[in-house]
C-alpha cells in the first residue's frame, strides 16, 4: 500500500484521470470506498484493467483509476486492500433454480453417486430410522459412467423393501426413478397411458419400470408434501447464501412459482437475500412479470419461462431425427408450435421477456420459425435457455433472429460423455456451439443450471475455455474449436448476463455510474493455466458496494 496523503479532492481528481468520467462535486464530498492492491479487470475493452475502483455510499462506482495513476491514504477513504487478489465485475449465473439450490442442501443430495450399487447403499442409510410409509426424496443422480451402463429402475430400489415410497430425481430434473411402492401409491399400472409431454418407461411386458420422464413425473407429485411458506423461505435464503459464498453476485432465477415472489421480497426486506435476482416466472406468473410486481432494488420480475422440450440425458430433448441410441423416440414436445405462437403474441403485447427452454434441434428450430413468422426483433431480447443442439444450418438463423443463447458450459463437458451415443457424431457439429454462435453475432449469457450442475463459477469458466472434462479429458465429438478465449468467457458471466436482463446500464462492467458488484478470487482466471482455474477460491463478494460474503481468515 502506498502511503503519501492526498486531499480528498485531489484523490478524486486522480481517480478520474484517463478515460474515467468526472465526479460531480456533490458526490465527491460523500464518503467513498477505494478498492486497490490487486489486479482489477473491468470488462471494458477500452480500459481492461485499473489500479483502483472508487465507489460511494450509494453503492455506485464513482471512478476507476488506470494503472500507476494514484496513491491512497486510509486517513481519507475507506480503503480495502486486495492484498494481491484479483477482482472482476460481479459474476452472474444466467440460469439457476434458486429454490432448487437451497433444497439440494436440505434433502438427500445424490451428486457424485458412482453406481446403482452406491445409490442403493446411500438410500439404505437415508431410510434407516424413517417410519414405515414415509416418502424418501432425493435428487442429483446421473448414470453417466456408471459400471451398470444404465439408469436405475424400480427393481433396484425394491431391494430395500416396500415400507417406504422412494422418489429420486435425476440431476437434470427431467426424469426420476421411483420404487414399486410409489408406483402403486400413485396408481401407475400397465394400463396407465403416457401423459402429454411425458413418458412412462416400461419393461418388455409393458409394465412401468419405475422411470418417469418429464410430465410423467407429475403423476407422483401428490405423494410429496409441498413446502409451506417457511420452508420455501428457508430454501431461497439457503440457496442465495450458497451462491454468495461461491462468488456469484446475482442469478437469473428460472421457473419461479408465483408464491415464491412475495417471499423473496420479504426476505430481501429483512436482508436475507444477499445476491441480485432476475426472476423468470413460470407461466402461472405471467401477470407478475407483465406488471413488474413486487420488485425491489435487487429483485427484478419481468421474464417468463416456458418449455419446448425435455433434456438430452433422459431422451426428452426434441430432435428432428430419432435418437441414435433409441430409434423408437425423437424426444418429447412440451409445447406445440401453435401454443408457442400464442404466448409470443401475448408476451409481445405485455412487454414480457420470454426465456424458452429448448435443448433439441427440433425444439430450437420451432422457436426460430415462430420468431421469424411473427416478425419479432432483437429488441425483445427473448432467450433460448440451453440452446444445446442446433441443426448446423440453423446456427446463423439464431443470430439473425436476435435471440439470446442462455447456455451452460458445464453441460457440454458433462453431456459429451453420452451425447455422441444420443446424437451420433454428425449432429454434434451443431451441439454446444459456443464459438460459432458468438462468431455469428449471437449474445451468449453464461450460467450453470444449478442444481442440475454444481453452480460453480470456476467450473463454468473452465468449461468455457478448456472444453474438457474436469479431469482434463477430451475426445471425439468434443469439438475443441468451440472453446472460448478467456475474455469471451469473462463476458459470458458479466456483461452478457447484464444485457440479457436489460441491466447493462447498471451491471456487467466496472465503470463509473454502474453498481459496485464485484467478485474477488485468489488467483487470476485470465492468466493461470486452465487446469488451475478449478482451484481458484472466492475471497469476497460485493453487491451494491456491500461485502455480502467474505472468506474466513
Amino acid at each position: 500500500m502506498r502511503t503519501p496523503c492526498l486531499a480528498l479532492a485531489a484523490l478524486m481528481l486522480a481517480a478520474c484521470s484517463g478515460p474515467a468520467a468526472p465526479v460531480p462535486d456533490a458526490v465527491a464530498a460523500a464518503p467513498v470506498t477505494v478498492i486497490t492492491g490487486g489486479t482489477i479487470y473491468t470488462g471494458n475493452p477500452d480500459q481492461p484493467t485499473v489500479e483502483a475502483v472508487v465507489f460511494g455510499a450509494d453503492g455506485r462506482i464513482l471512478a476507476t483509476v488506470p494503472p500507476g495513476s494514484a496513491d491512497w491514504s486510509e486517513d481519507e477513504v475507506n480503503l480495502i486492500d486486495l492484498e494481491g487478489a484479483v477482482m472482476f465485475p460481479g459474476f452472474t449465473d444466467s440460469h439457476i433454480h434458486l429454490r432448487g439450490v437451497g433444497e439440494r442442501e436440505m434433502t438427500l443430495n445424490l451428486e457424485g453417486t458412482g453406481s446403482i450399487a452406491e445409490l442403493v447403499t446411500r438410500l439404505e442409510t437415508e431410510i434407516s430410522g424413517k417410519p414405515p410409509g414415509s416418502v424418501v426424496f432425493g435428487r442429483g443422480w446421473i448414470e453417466t459412467g456408471w459400471p451398470e451402463g444404465r439408469m436405475p429402475d424400480a427393481a433396484d430400489l425394491d431391494a430395500l423393501g416396500a415400507d417406504h415410497k422412494i422418489i429420486l430425481v435425476r440431476a437434470d430434473g427431467h426424469a426420476m426413478v421411483v420404487n414399486s411402492a410409489t408406483l402403486a401409491a400413485a396408481g401407475i399400472t400397465v394400463d396407465t397411458t403416457d401423459p402429454e409431454g411425458g413418458r412412462i418407461e416400461r419393461d418388455t411386458h409393458g409394465a412401468p419400470d419405475g422411470l418417469l420422464i418429464d410430465n410423467a413425473m407429475a403423476l407422483v407429485a401428490p405423494l410429496v408434501s409441498a413446502p409451506d411458506a417457511d420452508g420455501l423461505k428457508t430454501a431461497l435464503e439457503t440457496g442465495a447464501k450458497v451462491y454468495a459464498a461461491r462468488g456469484w453476485t446475482g442469478g437469473h432465477n428460472m421457473s419461479v412459482a408465483p408464491e415464491e415472489v412475495p417471499l423473496m421480497a420479504e426476505l430481501d426486506a429483512q436482508g436475507r437475500l444477499p445476491i441480485r435476482l432476475y426472476n423468470a416466472l413460470d407461466a402461472d406468473g405471467f401477470d407478475i412479470g407483465a406488471g413488474r410486481q413486487m420488485e425491489t432494488d435487487t429483485i427484478t420480475n419481468r421474464a417468463v419461462k416456458i418449455y419446448m422440450d425435455g433434456a438430452l440425458g433422459s431422451r426428452g430433448a426434441l430432435l428432428i431425427a430419432p435418437y441414435s441410441d433409441r430409434p423408437d423416440t425423437s424426444g418429447l414436445a412440451l409445447m406445440e408450435p401453435d401454443d408457442l405462437t400464442a404466448i409470443m403474441a401475448r408476451a409481445d403485447a405485455a412487454g414480457v421477456q420470454l426465456a424458452i427452454h429448448a435443448i433439441g434441434d427440433l425444439a430450437n428450430r420451432r422457436i426460430l420459425e415462430a420468431v421469424e413468422e411473427g416478425g419479432y426483433d432483437a429488441a425483445h431480447r427473448w432467450r433460448i435457455e440451453h440452446a444445446q443442439v442446433f441443426a448446423t444450418e440453423d446456427l446463423m438463423r439464431a443470430a439473425n433472429a436476435g435471440l439470446i443463447a442462455s447456455m451452460q458450459p458445464s453441460h457440454a463437458i458433462g453431456d459429451l460423455f453420452f451425447a455422441p451415443a444420443r446424437l451420433g457424431m454428425d449432429r454434434l457439429a451443431g451441439a454446444y456451439a459456443w464459438k460459432t454462435l458468438l462468431d455469428n453475432g449471437t449474445v451468449i449469457a453464461g450460467g450453470s443450471d444449478a442444481p442440475v450442475e454444481v453452480g460453480s463459477p470456476q467450473i463454468e469458466f473452465y468449461a468455457a475455455v478448456a472444453r474438457k472434462s474436469l479431469k482434463g479429458e477430451s475426445g471425439e465429438g468434443w469439438h475443441p474449436e468451440q472453446a472460448l478465449s478467456r475474455q469471451q468467457a469473462l463476458t459470458l458471466f458479466t456483461s452478457a448476463p447484464a444485457f440479457a436482463s436489460f441491466q447493462e446500464d447498471d451491471l456487467g462492467t466496472i465503470e463509473p455510474g454502474k453498481r459496485a458488484d464485484f467478485t474477488v478470487f485468489d488467483r487470476d482466471l485470465m492468466t493461470v493455466p486452465e487446469a488451475e482455474i478449478l482451484a481458484a477460491k472466492p475471497l469476497m463478494t460485493f453487491v451494491g458496494g456491500d461485502i455480502v460474503w467474505r472468506a474466513a481468515d
